[in-house]
């Protein structure tokens, strides 16, 4: 009981074992016959993860140095409408020049932020306010059409029939991501910028430099998914989703990061996004009301942010602890 109880206790593990324990329930609904769980549902689940897998990917990696980017809506809706605007004459030119836009969006907003020793959260709202604009303007506030719909068939049609261009994207970022952080130096300065600043400062890592790098990463994805996602409806809105972040900070913290910095892996955050993607799904799938996914949505949000409590866990783990001594003493 002990050993599983630390095994849960890690968030990603928590995240994993979820979304592997919502697949078995929806095969178990699917043969019972109280929905329909088969590749349509897989295909939905991943091009969800296609648009918020690369959004929650980047704030994930801001929270694991200890930031928040809020301007995460705003580079999605202007990377979206870029990659449009630009892609009328090549697509892969509009796509390169939404990757561009967000990648220097996002190193401007870290540049300021360390330069002049700003809160990331103050930082990142003026970023959402400009990146918004700056799409409103390019669009004269309007809808802009794309017109190219064999590019929407292109990245919109299935592969091995339960993948789409976008969604083998999304994966691969997520896969890339989760080497990076564990396997390379860049990623143990990451975790350690989060977990210690000032630590990490004095054993020489280049604090700054990782925190530009950071902001500029994650407006990049950002963009990126907002390119991916105009391309797929041919168009492109400057008001982006509205809905975009709300989803995005569920994922990460579904993931297992907490806001107080060194934790959580692009694993956990992607599996974060699948448990809401599948969650979202199922749920249609039962003909549930729209507004019972908010409550279920919040309540498996809860009930995660309840088990991360420090006095939580250590309570209940010092009940597991007198249960098997208590037990072990009867024998």
């Amino acid at each position: 009981m002990k050993r599983a109880f630390r095994l849960l206790s890690s968030g990603m593990t928590r995240a994993v074992w979820l979304l592997v324990l919502m697949v078995v329930c929806s095969f178990v609904f699917d043969r019972l016959g109280l929905g329909h769980f088969g590749k349509d549902t897989a295909f939905s689940v991943l091009q969800y993860f296609a648009t918020f897998g690369p959004i929650a990917l980047g704030l994930g990696l801001t929270i694991l140095v200890r930031e928040f980017d809020i301007a995460i809506a705003g580079m999605f809706g202007l990377g979206g409408c870029i990659a449009v605007l630009v892609g009328r004459l090549d697509p892969l030119l509009g796509l390169a020049a939404a990757i561009a836009v967000g990648i220097c969006g996002g190193a401007l907003q870290g540049y300021a932020m360390v330069r002049l020793r700003l809160s990331s959260v103050a930082v990142s709202l003026g970023g959402l306010l400009t990146f918004g604009g700056f799409a409103y303007v390019l669009t004269g506030n309007r809808t802009v059409s794309f017109g190219r719909m064999d590019i929407a068939l292109l990245v919109n049609t299935p592969i091995l029939e339960i993948f789409s261009l976008r969604s083998l994207i999304a994966v691969l970022l997520v896969a890339i991501a989760a080497f990076f952080v564990s396997c390379t130096r860049i990623g143990r300065d990451m975790i350690a910028v989060g977990g210690d600043r000032q630590a990490a400062t004095t054993a020489g890592v280049k604090t700054e430099a990782i925190l530009i790098g950071t902001f500029a990463t994650c407006s990049m994805l950002c963009a990126l998914s907002g390119a991916l996602l105009s391309f797929s409806l041919s168009a492109a809105s400057p008001a982006g989703l509205s809905d975009i972040s709300v989803p995005a900070v569920a994922a990460v913290i579904l993931g297992g990061a907490s806001f107080s910095g060194g934790t959580g892996r692009p694993l956990g955050t992607a599996a974060g996004v699948m448990i809401l993607g599948l969650l979202r799904t199922g749920l249609t799938t039962l003909g549930v009301p729209p507004y019972v996914h908010d409550l279920v949505t919040g309540g498996v949000l809860l009930s995660v942010a309840i088990a991360d409590g420090n006095d939580f866990a250590r309570r209940l783990y010092d009940l597991i602890a007198r249960r098997e001594a208590s037990m072990s003493s009867t024998r």
